[in-house]
């Protein structure tokens, strides 16, 4: 998968439906002499060897007990924290995968998260509020950091910050799962290397969607749909919920409304 990952920066790989992200100080790439560095790919849904990962057995057999038998892949990401810059733009602000999703019930959705290489605090591991999962999904929007803020990096705007936290220092291909509302960040990577990880946001294929306008999700929500057109030239016509329809797959059982 490493080898995928460099391909897709070398751009010897062209994925359809692929976001690759670059962190917003950066302008010398791992791979790539003169680029700016990839941070991160999101959506590699049509990369057969990512998408490998998606559906292990391994993954799924714990998954199901989180979602029941019909199981969708909703959201794929390979991150690659880069070495800090001094910006401390390589943090990613506490927040809840919740926000970003326009289907319910939460408790039919979960994460798997997998290291790829040895991750702990030096190199900026993952941070949870242990039981915030319990909560209710909180008010998110771009932390008003001074080194500037990745794009789509929202955070939760009022959390206790006395909070218990747990650092999950892990080693390679150890794999954390949690549900979409927990409170959960990364630090910033103070090593000299790149810190990689795979992750895939699963649910039920008998989740809903839901209409977040007016709720706390509508800014996310309008930030995505202008992406999707200035990406792919799309109107006004396909909505917040179409873009998750779009990238979803089925990864075990019948898809039944995700």
């Amino acid at each position: 998968m490493v080898d995928e990952f460099e391909h897709i920066c070398t751009r010897k790989a062209n994925v359809p439906g692929l976001v690759v992200m670059k962190d917003v100080t950066i302008a010398k790439s791992e791979f790539v002499e003169g680029e700016k560095a990839v941070t991160k790919l999101q959506d590699f849904q049509e990369d057969p060897e990512l998408f490998r990962y998606c559906t292990l057995p391994q993954i799924l057999k714990y998954v199901e007990c989180f979602t029941g038998p019909n199981i969708m892949a909703m959201h794929t990401m390979l991150i690659n924290k880069p070495p800090d810059t001094g910006k401390k733009t390589s943090r990613h602000p506490m927040h809840q995968d919740l926000h970003y999703f326009p289907f319910r019930p939460a408790d039919r959705i979960v994460c798997s998260w997998t290291a790829m290489e040895k991750v702990h605090r030096e190199n900026g591991c993952l941070v949870v509020l242990p039981g915030s999962h319990r909560g209710t999904l909180q008010e998110h929007d771009y932390p008003e950091w001074e080194g500037g803020v990745n794009k789509m990096y929202h955070g939760v705007r009022n959390y206790d910050p006395g909070h218990p936290r747990v650092h999950l220092e892990m080693e390679k291909g150890d794999t954390v799962f949690f549900h979409p509302l927990l409170i959960h960040g990364s630090g910033m990577n103070q090593t000299e290397g790149f810190r990689k990880a795979i992750s895939c946001h699963y649910a039920s294929s008998d989740c809903y969607y839901i209409d977040v306008k007016g709720t706390t999700q509508e800014n996310i929500g309008n930030e995505v749909k202008e992406l999707a057109s200035r990406k792919y030239g799309v109107d006004d016509t396909v909505s917040f919920q179409d873009t998750w329809a779009l990238r979803g797959r089925l990864v075990k059982g019948d898809r039944t409304s995700l």
